[in-house]
């Protein structure tokens, strides 16, 4: 094995690490905020926006230094797109993605089984038909959302954390958060994000993250509730993500980027030595 391939493997698997980390941390919190009566999260739900960023935040501390920590294949298709990250590694980032999460499901079931299936008994609900506690590990519309109207919030939604992200690690943003402490930030991008609109589908803005815990879920017994899901919804999670995130990568690079004094700057400097 060489070293490229070594380093290559290394990167796969801390992407799959990252979004185990988040879906470890974020399944769980949505498990006590759905599954528990009185649940200490329904009149704090600022609290299970903060958990889903905070892991986020962990799992660009564990992998960053690895992979970069994409975490998510809306980033990996922009990060491709925009910043020259190899086209070879886009499809093995996002399968390594969506095992994490697969196995970041897997870690949480085992946490809250019995707990699920006591609030599937108790509430008479069957996985299978009602979709029990379905919600505790993928996404679905809220109240009065369609699942066009879904597909469209995704959008938005994941271009906002796409323009985030691509300004906090902007070389030339000398008003970003500067090393280590862009991982925080984008934690609390993450956060924000949920704050602010998590109830329309649950913010998923991260394929891996709905997809991985989707297809747990369908081989551990919720089968149609989960693949394809109410209304086929099981692909809105990912096409909304990956459209948006290019569309605010995009519109970051475009429209932002040149403009800033640091890359202003550089051009004129180049432009000088030529």
């Amino acid at each position: 094995m060489t070293t490229a391939q070594r380093a290559f493997i290394g990167e796969l698997i801390a992407e799959c690490l990252a979004v185990f980390i988040i879906i470890v941390f974020g399944d769980s919190v949505a498990a006590m905020y759905s599954l528990y009566d009185p649940s200490p999260y329904k009149m704090a739900y600022w609290g299970v926006c903060i958990v889903w960023g905070l892991g986020v935040t962990i799992a660009i501390y564990v992998t960053g230094a690895v992979s970069g920590t994409h975490a998510n294949p809306a980033v990996t298709l922009a990060l491709a797109c925009y910043r020259g990250f190899s086209w070879k590694k886009v499809l093995p980032y996002c399968v390594a993605q969506v095992i994490g999460g697969f196995l970041g499901a897997a870690i949480v079931y085992t946490l809250f089984s019995p707990v699920i299936a006591h609030y599937a008994a108790v509430n008479h609900l069957d996985w299978t038909h009602d979709g029990a506690a379905a919600g505790v590990f993928f996404t679905h519309p809220g109240d009065f959302i369609t699942p066009l109207h879904a597909f469209v919030d995704e959008v938005i939604l994941t271009a906002m954390l796409l323009i985030g992200i691509f300004a906090i690690t902007c070389e030339y943003n000398t008003q970003a958060p500067q090393a280590n402490a862009g991982a925080l930030i984008i934690g609390l991008l993450v956060a924000t994000i949920g704050a602010s609109a998590g109830y329309l589908e649950a913010w998923a803005i991260n394929p891996a993250r709905d997809f991985g815990p989707r297809l747990f879920c369908y081989l551990a017994g919720w089968g149609e509730t989960a693949l394809p899901s109410p209304g086929n919804y099981w692909w809105i999670p990912i096409a909304g993500p990956l459209l948006g995130g290019v569309l605010g990568a995009g519109f970051y690079q475009g429209v932002m980027r040149p403009f800033m004094p640091a890359n202003v700057r550089a051009q004129k400097s180049d432009t000088a030595q030529d």
